[in-house]
């Protein structure tokens, strides 16, 4: 992705983290202890990328967690400082790390110390989450407000209770929603009335931002009864000229958009000084062209610090620090009630104890949309024990989390957590081509992590991650049996794949045993299995071997 060119300006990380491409940094710089980096150029140059089998012992060597570079007086004369979160799915940390009352307290701390803080979110917080699938997003509108959120664009799950549902919640912010390519068809006008741009003053800067939301099958078209989304490529064409008219002397593109869309989009508008995206949930700050795209992680771990100033030559500066958020800010009073009145709100029965797994349940999201994991192969038992099908195959991105679960009870939030949509169990009858054609589908972004890998169950496969995409996935098995590719098969699959989602378009049209208002939650289905076991003890199976 190339490199980042700070002269004249500090750079430091705090805590793990994830480069795409390579940083160059101009002048003193020091590194100390590990990071978790995939490519990382020091000084001036080409860039360059490390051999893969080398990479990680080459950069990790003698890191420390704090990766630091000199900071100059020019960051302390940037009239605006960006906060930028995304990503996030709940209102208090996740294993110690995160939490909005912290990041509250960020902001607030920083326009103390006499900075101009303007606290940025990339999409996706209203769902999934424990929270969400009874309040539906109504606690993180609650939160962010509190928090003194200052922009939001929309992401995919922020449609996941359909867009009537987002209507209400965009009502319900005092922030300011930027959204240039989601149009109610109704009205023909940015949803919920958000508006296309935004032009904002910070002393003698004058700040552009447009706000980008995938156009994907990750949104399912039953969520859409009277909204479109464009391309949002060319959304960005048709206001871009506005934002300069409107007199914008830098331009920052809000995005929820994967990195190569992102990469797409800086490529197209040179002019875009600063993308401030989300979607991956790792750390991600990298350089295309003249443009620096910023990505955060996800649930508010990490907040991306960005001090953003333009010399009279015309050159924007950006100042780039990444934030670990953890128990070293206290927790803001004003957000920390606000989120306190709907922890309280879920009762007692979210706390009840359903069952109890003997050992940890691996819901990392890097492990489970890349490779078998012992949680997605007891979510997809789950799915095939109450379908009574002969297979079962679900979307690795629909189990939630990012965590590794310890060994112990097993609570309905817990198993919320795990499964936070209303995705309903179906059961379609297919012939064993096209369960080949959605299993080599799944795996067709390998090495990549996404959210259509699929979790199994009933079969097993060998996956051939260098062949060409359509025929990678070789030996499948289905009960210990080679797959015949004339033989009908029942499979369960849930609701989303059914509707294309993920891009898994060979399900439509096939013949349904069982339809998605006949079926059940996938989150009770999960419910059920964990109780009836009561002590789960799942394992990599060799399921899906990789090569």
């Amino acid at each position: 992705m190339g490199s980042v060119p700070l002269t004249g300006s500090g750079f430091r990380v705090q805590g793990s983290f994830r480069v795409l491409g390579s940083f160059r940094v101009l002048g003193s710089f020091r590194v100390l202890g590990s990071a978790f980096v995939i490519a990382l150029l020091l000084g001036s140059g080409s860039s360059r990328t490390l051999p893969e089998s080398n990479r990680l012992a080459s950069v990790v060597s003698g890191f420390s967690r704090t990766v630091f570079a000199q900071e100059f007086a020019a960051r302390a004369a940037a009239p605006v400082t960006f906060l930028q979160i995304n990503d996030v799915y709940t209102t208090v940390p996740v294993d110690g790390q995160g939490g909005l009352s912290r990041v509250a307290s960020l902001k607030r701390n920083l326009a103390k110390a006499g900075r101009t803080p303007f606290l940025v979110i990339a999409g996706d917080f209203l769902a999934p989450s424990v929270a969400s699938s009874v309040f539906k997003g109504e606690q993180m509108v609650a939160a962010l407000n509190a928090a003194g959120l200052d922009l939001a664009t929309l992401g995919n799950h922020e449609f996941d209770f359909g867009d009537d549902v987002l209507i209400q919640r965009m009502r319900e912010a005092s922030f300011q929603w930027v959204v240039s390519n989601v149009v109610d068809t109704a009205t023909g006008q940015p949803i919920g009335g958000a508006a296309p741009f935004v032009v904002k003053t910070f002393g003698a800067l004058k700040v552009g931002f447009i706000g980008l939301c995938l156009n994907t099958q990750e949104i399912t078209g039953d969520k859409l009864k009277h909204t479109r989304i464009l391309d949002p490529l060319t959304a960005a064409g048709r206001y871009l000229p506005l934002l300069k008219q409107a007199g914008a002397t830098v331009v920052v593109a809000v995005t929820h958009l994967t990195i190569a869309d992102d990469r797409a989009l800086v490529e197209r508008y040179p002019e875009i000084d600063l993308v401030i995206g989300g979607h991956e949930h790792y750390v991600i700050a990298a350089n295309e062209n003249r443009s620096l795209i910023s990505k955060a992680g996800s649930d508010a771990k990490f907040v991306a610090r960005i001090d953003v100033n333009r010399r009279p030559s015309g050159i924007v500066e950006r100042f780039y620090e990444l934030l670990p958020i953890t128990n070293a800010l206290n927790d803001d009073p004003t957000t920390a009630a606000a989120i306190a009145s709907f922890e309280s709100r879920l009762g007692t029965a979210l706390d009840q104890v359903v069952g109890l797994t003997r050992t940890p349940l691996d819901g990392l999201s890097l492990h489970l949309r890349t490779s078998e994991t012992n949680l997605g192969n007891l979510v997809a038992d789950a799915i095939r024990a109450d379908a009574n099908a002969d297979i079962a195959i679900t979307n690795s991105g629909s189990i939630r989390g990012n965590r590794v679960f310890p060994a112990g009870p097993l609570t309905r939030r817990t198993l919320i957590e795990i499964h936070p949509f209303a995705n309903v169990i179906c059961v379609v009858a297919l012939p064993g081509r096209v369960v080949l054609d959605a299993l080599n589908h799944g795996v067709s972004l390998l090495p990549a992590s996404d959210g259509r890998f699929p979790q199994i169950s009933g079969l097993t496969m060998s996956v051939e991650r260098g062949a060409p995409v359509g025929s990678r996935v070789r030996d499948v098995k289905v009960n210990g049996q080679p797959l015949d590719v004339e033989k009908t098969y029942t499979v369960a699959i849930p609701d989303f794949l059914l509707k294309r989602g993920d891009d898994y378009a060979m399900f439509a049209g096939q013949p349904l045993r069982v339809s998605p208002e006949a079926g059940n939650m996938i989150s009770t289905a999960l419910e059920k299995y964990v109780a009836s076991i009561h002590e789960v003890t799942p394992a990599i199976e060799g399921r899906i071997t990789l090569r």
